[in-house]
């Protein structure tokens, strides 16, 4: 889509870097004065940093500078502290002037800034297990299963142990899904510990016993905490967007991704009040329906030509080590080796690069 020659580019910001604001500044970064504001320098596939600590090189390629992929905008590795009607304010201190503003800061996730620190975290996530002849798991989502799966898998020969509050695993999926993985994990010999919670208070580094909700005790030479992440909104409570928040901290948007009462700021991802799960495949699809609508408006045309976004129903996929999965559709529930053909092997790795316009596979001098 040409814009009209002669006409003053309009200033397109877009805060947070995750796999819903990369996709979004991979499509807008030629049409427009492009900005994006991530406190960190690359995009990190987040679904694959399970697979990256118990194989760390597979983060070479699941975590991407963003300059590798933006070639055209301006990046700033800053956090975003205030929107006003008409600016971002970063931590920095720079105020940086928009036209249209997405916001797509997902959840708050303690990373390091630069790629090189992220794989040497990696690195030391992958020690730890190594060295480690017990591991407890605290979580039954997907990250804790798909943890527990990756270490039983890649490492049979350690103790795993997963402990989860809930009355199953997997609680936002249906319960064939969570038992068809529950019964994956035993046969891997995961000790499963359901409705019970694990204190990890007073537990020094190098402290082995921990202790149940029940007042069980048992033992274990390193633990990895995979609870749910807060929302990246806390920021937005004192900005112009401060009404724009439900009562969980989402940004309410209409059903062109906009947030309501606003005609120039979209928000699209984990931080939206879609009445959706929250899956990364999703907030790429929002992604590219927001991108769709700026590029109308940039274009100038009518906001009668903006492209809608439809809720989806629950389809989850969910990898149980390198050849196995299990997965949920709206009207069957799968397990074995065809889910974990569609996402196991490559966990969507090589489709993710090509979307930003990268080698699925990077080449190395």
């Amino acid at each position: 889509m040409e814009l009209a020659l002669g006409r003053e580019r309009k200033k397109v910001v877009v805060i947070g870097g995750g796999v819903a604001g990369s996709l979004l500044a991979k499509s807008l970064q030629f049409l427009a004065d492009f900005t994006l504001i991530d406190e960190k320098e690359y995009f990190e596939i987040p679904w694959a940093s399970l697979r990256a600590m118990v194989e760390p090189s597979f983060a070479e390629r699941s975590v991407i500078n963003h300059i590798d992929y933006l070639t055209n905008g301006q990046i700033i590795a800053s956090r975003a502290i205030n929107v006003s009607d008409t600016e971002v304010l970063t931590a920095t201190g720079r105020l940086i002037p928009y036209d249209y503003l997405v916001i797509a800061t997902g959840h708050a996730d303690r990373v390091p800034k630069t790629k090189t620190e992220r794989l040497g975290q990696f690195q030391e996530e992958n020690q730890k297990i190594r060295s480690a002849n017990s591991i407890l798991i605290v979580g039954g989502g997907p990250t804790g299963v798909e943890l527990a799966g990756e270490i039983a898998v890649d490492y049979p020969d350690k103790k795993v142990t997963l402990v989860h509050t809930g009355s199953r695993l997997l609680e936002f999926i249906g319960p064939k899904a969570a038992n068809k993985t529950l019964n994956w994990l035993k046969s891997r010999r995961v000790e499963v510990i359901l409705e019970q919670s694990v204190s990890l208070n007073n537990i020094s580094e190098g402290s082995k016993t921990y202790r149940t909700s029940e007042g069980g005790t048992f033992e274990a030479d390193c633990h990895f905490l995979c609870t749910g992440k807060r929302l990246g909104s806390a920021w937005l409570k004192e900005t112009v967007l401060e009404n724009s928040m439900d009562v969980n901290g989402r940004l309410m948007v209409d059903e062109n991704l906009r947030v309501k009462g606003r005609k120039n700021i979209f928000a699209i991802g984990d931080i939206t009040n879609i009445p959706e799960i929250k899956q990364g495949y999703l907030a790429q699809k929002q992604a590219l329906v927001a991108a769709k609508n700026l590029k109308l408006l940039l274009a100038g045309a009518k906001e009668s030509k903006l492209a809608t976004y439809e809720p989806h129903s629950v389809m989850a996929l969910v990898s149980l080590g390198r050849k196995h999965g299990v997965a949920q559709f709206p009207l069957t529930t799968i397990s074995g080796r065809i889910p974990g053909l569609i996402k196991s092997k490559d966990l969507f790795v090589g489709k993710t690069r090509k979307q930003l316009g990268l080698e699925p596979h990077p080449v190395h001098d």
